[in-house]
């Protein structure tokens, strides 16, 4: 059974940092890229950051202020987030790429950015 945990997610005030973390398991198939989406009210469910077959692709709207690096003996990708803005706020989703499947989602986490 496939999960994907995610953890992290909270109030934060603007400038400030956050950190999310997405636990893997269960995936049977080879996992070539893993990463976050997030999803504003009334918007799309959008790319953040992801890291696919060793690079990492970045949403230009996050450049210089969001970091994702992957723990692959854990099976774990983070989101290191610093200098968060509100428009940052959002629900923050768990994104697993395998290779032979469909990939997976996690359940979501929210960020809120707000004083």
């Amino acid at each position: 059974q496939v999960q994907l945990v995610e953890s992290g997610g909270g109030l934060v005030q603007p400038g400030g940092s956050l950190r999310l973390s997405c636990a893997a398991s269960g995936i049977r198939f080879r996992i070539n890229t893993m990463g976050w989406y997030r999803q504003a009210p009334g918007s799309e469910r959008e790319l953040v950051a992801i890291v696919s077959s060793g690079s990492s692709i970045y949403a230009d709207f996050v450049k210089g202020r969001f970091t994702v690096s992957i723990d692959s003996a854990k099976n774990t990708v983070y989101l290191q987030m610093n200098s968060v803005k509100p428009e940052d706020t959002a629900v923050y989703y768990c994104r697993v790429g395998a290779v032979g499947s469909l990939g997976f989602w996690g359940q979501g986490t929210q960020v809120t950015v707000s004083s």
